[in-house]
């Protein structure tokens, strides 16, 4: 009897774990929403890199994420709609960007602020977009001596 009590115990206690991990996985993937949030939409010419949940950050924390991201078949350019945390206001003359932690990291959207004392409204769009560099891109310009069409001169 006493071993079966033991086993219901490890038991509850590996399942208590199980779910404690989940709930912190959760959280720190952005599985699982923070607290309210608003919208907002941004055109890039290359969003290489970024895919729908890809982290928003502002200074380096993170402050939303990518909600969807299309291709806009009139412009031909990437246009991503990504959320921010409601109590963060960002100025209506802010720029984002695609980031790059580092040569091997991943990419992510970052929001770079203005300083006008409006803000944007739930579902604007920000103009002043950068988009993602291509490191292949960027080696083949420095072995080519950076000419465009990579023709050595």
């Amino acid at each position: 009897m006493s071993e079966s009590k033991t086993e219901v115990l490890v038991g509850g206690i590996v399942l208590a774990v199980a779910i404690g991990f989940l709930i912190y996985a959760g959280k720190t993937t952005g599985m699982t929403r923070a607290g309210d949030e608003y919208t907002l939409n941004a055109s890039f010419r290359s969003a290489d890199g970024v895919s729908i949940g890809t982290d928003v950050r502002l200074a380096g924390v993170k402050v939303g994420r990518v909600a969807d991201i299309v291709l806009d078949p009139g412009t031909y350019r990437a246009k991503a709609v990504f959320t921010v945390q409601d109590n963060i206001e960002v100025p209506d003359d802010s720029a984002v960007a695609i980031s790059s932690e580092g040569l091997l990291g991943g990419n992510y959207v970052e929001i770079m602020p203005g300083g006008s004392p409006f803000y944007f409204e739930p579902g604007d769009e920000i103009e002043f977009t950068q988009g993602s560099v291509s490191l292949v891109s960027l080696l083949m310009k420095f072995v080519s001596g950076g000419s465009e069409d990579g023709a050595a001169q």
